[in-house]
């Protein structure tokens, strides 16, 4: 017969029991190993339990919203898009490249327009936002609203709402004087913007429609607007 190593009529000297290599097992490891629990497998858990209980407690944010007042507890990983859309319902700012590239979730913090897919909500605690919702109605529309109306400076209306939020604080940055990537003088940074200026500093702001001539039309409109109310 062939013992271990294949070898005829020869028994192995370094069989299982004479190998000097091989470690000894205590005598209570078989039965350590047979008695140890095995999991409930017939007690499946739910991907919404598995995700709650891997989920850490949510943060309270205190934000100030078109106005008002508003307390809501989110994941500190929640955007600020997503809290405006999802938790507080409004709607009217879009989600689009998710990247901050495209602009349609433009809204103002505390008067300067940000990209909220790219701001944390947590990030926003105790100041205040403006989203399109809050800047006019549909029997009070806000100028840069009329002014979008008034030069057709839209066609899908999707990326809309950011156009317009950019658009006021483009504005409120015209009048502090402030200057671009292509004001020729910093030093005359106030006079009026040319349309070269206004396609700058809405370029944030992209339309997939190619509403681009009449938007600057718009941004025109209510500049000149502007301009003549503060002349008389």
């Amino acid at each position: 017969m062939n013992d271990v190593n294949g070898r005829h009529g020869r028994k192995s000297k370094g069989g299982p029991r004479n190998n000097p290599c091989r470690r000894p097992q205590p005598p209570h490891a078989l039965g350590a190993i047979s008695a140890a629990p095995t999991p409930a497998m017939d007690q499946p858990v739910s991907t919404r339990t598995a995700l709650a209980a891997a989920e850490p407690p949510p943060h309270r944010v205190s934000l100030h919203i078109n106005g008002e007042a508003v307390a809501l507890e989110v994941q500190a990983r929640v955007t600020l898009l997503d809290a405006l859309r999802e938790h507080l319902h409004f709607t009217g700012t879009k989600k689009g490249c998710d990247r901050g590239q495209c602009g349609a979730c433009t809204v103002l913090v505390e008067g300067r327009r940000v990209n909220s897919c790219l701001t944390l909500a947590v990030m926003c605690e105790g100041r205040s936002v403006i989203t399109v919702e809050g800047l006019g109605t549909p029997d009070a529309l806000h100028p840069v609203q009329a002014a979008f109306v008034e030069c057709d400076a839209f066609q899908c209306g999707y990326c809309t709402p950011g156009q317009i939020c950019s658009t006021v604080a483009l504005l409120d940055e015209a009048r502090a004087g402030r200057a671009s990537h292509v004001t020729p003088d910093l030093a005359r940074a106030g006079e009026p913007l040319s349309d070269d200026e206004i396609r700058e500093r809405m370029s944030g702001n992209l339309c997939r429609c190619g509403a681009y001539p009449n938007i600057v039309r718009a941004v025109r409109l209510v500049l000149d607007n502007d301009q003549g109310g503060q002349g008389r």
